[in-house]
């Protein structure tokens, strides 16, 4: 009786098949969301305004332009609901990229931003004596975002090596204090802005002391080191600058300085061409970053040591050298920032003048994922934010001046808990590294 032998059971898949399909991720509805809210809010609060006839005005010219851009009048309840109507476009297109899991690019969030950002601030400005300065409003926010620029890009350097600088906060104090004295010493607002980096090395060294030599709790060290700087400066202050003010607390501030032919361009030049040194040292800085962090053997090594440092000692990389230094470099950009309180807004040093702006920044950082341009482009956020407040405050606005106070922290919040998302700090962030 013969037997029938079956076939031998392939492994191998149908032709046009996967042999292993890997699950869909579960659809998050949460950026439509955050978007449809905000645009329904924006479209019942902003275009509820009493009458129709009034009228926003913006202008966008200043005196040293090539040319003169009129002033723009418009209808303000009819811009408004047409502003807030473009925002539930995008909400809608955000809904439909998200049903069928489509990444839209970054262009979406930032034309719903734009067109809040003007629904709001024509229905804040309605029927003022004052127009609103737009150019103004923008360089402003470039100014005031100066200090949290630096801020993280100290922090992501520290951090992409390895190690958390909670002490941000009081490394830009400690370079604020700095820079007036030194400035003040020998009346030159660029020996201030010099010697605000040596500052921010100081602060280092000792978080370094800490992190690295006797491994104590990394956000703890920052703390402390937050809290030592505040008490040593306003000790300072206290029985030093404030009793002899001219000699030790008047510091020169740093001249603008308008690029020839650029600065006169209408709204690029005033924003971006009319400002401080300090101002184009941090264009200088978050290039060569961006360039040397994502581009160089030197960032490559850097963020190896912050991934896996075992690996990276394994390969010949001196994990703790390449912390240490980084740091200490961290510290100086720090400390470079903390001079905008002083020579570069022209005021004297005061007690914890920097004002949380360290916390902020390290917000920036991770708001901008730990890359130099996305910090710029978080702390440009805050700081139109903190601007903000201060131009309404000048043309006057329907909101109490106690809520347009706390919009920068505001919005930080809401930044980072809305729409920062789901991101990865370096895996080997706070953690000592033993041989």
């Amino acid at each position: 009786m013969s037997t029938v032998t079956a076939p031998p059971r392939s492994n191998a898949a149908a032709p046009g098949a996967s042999p292993r399909t890997k699950p869909l991720q579960p659809i998050k509805w949460r950026t439509p969301l955050v978007y449809g809210v905000i645009a329904v809010a924006s479209l019942v609060l902003f275009g509820l305004l009493p009458a129709s006839g009034k009228t926003t005005t913006f202008t966008f010219s200043t005196g040293t332009d090539f040319f003169a851009i009129d002033p723009v009048a418009v209808r303000s309840k009819t811009t408004v609901i047409a502003l807030t109507l473009v925002a539930l476009a995008c909400a809608i297109v955000s809904f439909l990229a998200t049903r069928i899991r489509h990444h839209v690019g970054p262009w979406l969030p930032v034309l719903f931003g734009l067109v809040e950002v003007f629904a709001f601030l024509t229905w804040a400005v309605a029927d003022k004596v004052n127009p609103l300065p737009v150019t103004g409003l923008l360089a402003g926010s470039l100014f005031l975002a100066t200090p949290l620029v630096f801020g993280s890009l100290s922090g992501l350097l520290c951090e992409h090596s390895g190690i958390i600088n909670i002490a941000i906060e009081g490394q830009l104090l400690a370079g604020a204090f700095m820079a007036a004295v030194a400035a003040t010493l020998t009346q030159n607002a660029y020996l201030g802005l010099v010697a605000a980096p040596i500052a921010g090395i100081v602060v280092g060294l000792l978080l370094v002391l800490f992190s690295i030599t006797y491994r104590v709790d990394q956000i703890i060290v920052g703390v402390v080191l937050n809290v030592l700087v505040v008490g040593v400066t306003s000790y300072l202050f206290s029985t030093v600058l404030k009793v002899n003010a001219a000699t030790w607390n008047s510091p020169p501030r740093l001249p603008v300085l308008s690029i020839p032919v650029l600065s006169k361009i209408p709204i690029i030049g005033p924003v971006l061409f009319q400002q401080t040194a300090l101002v184009y040292v941090m264009y200088v800085v978050v290039a060569v970053l961006q360039f040397m962090l994502f581009r160089s053997r030197w960032g490559l090594r850097m963020r190896s040591v912050g991934e896996h440092p075992m690996a990276a000692d394994t390969v010949g990389i001196k994990v703790n050298r390449t912390r240490v230094r980084n740091t200490l470099l961290g510290g100086a950009v720090a400390g470079l920032g903390g001079a905008f309180f002083t020579v570069a807004a022209g005021l004297a040093f005061g007690k914890e003048m920097t004002g949380g702006k360290g916390f902020i920044a390290l917000a920036a950082m991770i708001l901008g994922r730990w890359s130099p341009k996305g910090a710029l482009a978080a702390a440009l956020l805050f700081g139109f934010s903190d601007n903000l407040q201060v131009v309404l405050g000048v043309i006057g606005t329907p909101i109490p001046s106690q809520i347009m106070l706390m919009t920068p922290y505001a919005v930080t919040i809401f930044a980072v808990a809305g729409l920062v998302g789901r991101v990865r700090a370096p895996a080997a962030e706070g953690i000592p590294y033993v041989k």
